[in-house]
């Protein structure tokens, strides 16, 4: 990050590990929270500190950590699958003017051609420093899914998991991938979620027709994660509680949701927040190409789909498909519409993944020596400013 320019922000909610401080203050300084503290915040306070930080006044708003998205496909017109470096640039520059510091670029089920293309792009895109979000890493979601729950995935590009795949996939681009979504059930899959810890790859369950008994036995072998809970997964029946019984009561499983009113219902946010709590419930977007534009026809993979009303669905069987979500808007849904506490939902949107990506020593949380991935937001839990690594994004 070049240009960083020292940052002191005063008369503001700060939400910490371990409270919200209250009239506290702020200061990021090389890239870095280089200090914080309550009551003392002032012009005055700022230039014995950094004489020539920029200075802002919060007027009582929130800062909280930047937003970790780790399930999220394009924006802003464009998509993992076949963006290049400027159309990366592109996704990463929106959903960083919306709050996110920080992504998983994520794949649909397609050929393995097209999926060592996303990794290709995504690997340079790293090396070459990214000015706006940072791209993590990648999170394949799929090919290895159920036919039975293909959600907005292509089915014909379904197969068994196919573990010289992983092989050349961890040769050619170690730590690059990050998680990896299967259907447990599937044959040959335990012995797959085992090669996926091996390497550090979080294993997590999705598009599947997994029971309740499957799930338990695939998180005996290191399954850890379930993207978007409730969605393309066998339901909850009171003699079958199924994959979302098993997510909803295994702690053992981190569980991702779509927060947009849309896909779940924010009775149903709210109680796996109740059953999850803040460590073991992540916010996602699962955002779609047409994230941040209008109605029209749009591409999620080789699939054609419709946005009306910001509501994303399949031209063809009108399931729904991905969506056009924002991380800050996922936040203020939990907190307005699904009763979570803005401390509970900042860790779901921030510390929650960070630690699902180890990375939580960097980023994820505000404390002194932490990365300056940092959101101001006013009192109405709208988006003020948006810093990465220190840099402000606009």
């Amino acid at each position: 990050m070049n240009n960083v320019q020292d940052t002191y922000l005063y008369n503001v909610k700060i939400v910490t590990p371990e409270s919200t401080i209250q009239n506290g203050w702020i200061l990021l300084t090389e890239g870095r929270i280089s200090a914080m503290g309550q009551d003392t915040g002032s012009v005055e306070h700022a230039r014995t500190l950094s004489p020539s930080c920029d200075l802002i006044d919060g007027q009582g708003g929130w800062v909280i950590p930047g937003f970790i998205d780790i399930h999220v496909h394009g924006g802003y017109g464009y998509d993992f699958m076949d963006a290049d470096a400027a159309e990366l640039d592109a996704i990463a520059r929106f959903h960083g003017q919306h709050g996110t510091t920080g992504m998983l670029a994520t794949t649909v089920t397609a050929p393995k051609a097209d999926l060592d293309r996303v990794l290709e792009r995504v690997q340079a895109y790293r090396e070459s420093g990214m000015a706006y979000a940072q791209l993590l890493g990648v999170h394949l979601e799929g090919p290895y899914i159920s036919a039975k729950w293909p959600g907005a995935q292509n089915p014909q590009h379904i197969v068994p998991p196919q573990p010289a795949w992983l092989d050349d996939w961890t040769r050619r681009f170690p730590g690059l991938i990050r998680m990896q979504t299967l259907a447990p059930e599937t044959e040959g899959a335990l012995e797959y979620i085992e090669a996926l810890c091996a390497h550090g790859i979080v294993a997590a369950l999705g598009h599947t027709d997994a029971t309740f008994d499957q799930v338990q036995l695939a998180v005996r072998h290191g399954l850890s994660h379930a993207v978007h809970t409730f969605n393309a997964m066998t339901r909850l029946h009171h003699r079958e509680p199924g994959t979302v019984g098993a997510v909803l009561t295994n702690p053992a499983i981190m569980a991702e949701v779509i927060a947009d009113g849309h896909h779940v219902h924010p009775a149903c946010i709210g109680l796996l927040a109740q059953l999850k709590g803040p460590d073991n419930m992540v916010l996602i977007t699962d955002a779609m190409s047409a994230a941040g534009l209008g109605n029209g026809e749009y591409k999620l993979g080789d699939l054609d789909v419709v946005v009306k009303d910001g509501v994303a669905r399949l031209k063809e069987g009108d399931s729904l498909a991905g969506s056009t979500l924002t991380m800050i808007d996922a936040f203020r849904y939990a907190v307005l519409n699904a009763g979570i506490s803005v401390e509970h939902a900042s860790r779901m949107a921030s510390a929650t993944p960070a630690r699902r990506l180890g990375i939580e020593q960097a980023t994820g949380s505000l404390a002194p020596g932490k990365q300056a991935d940092v959101l101001l937001l006013n009192a109405q839990l709208e988006l003020e400013r948006v810093w990465v690594q220190g840099l402000a994004i606009r």
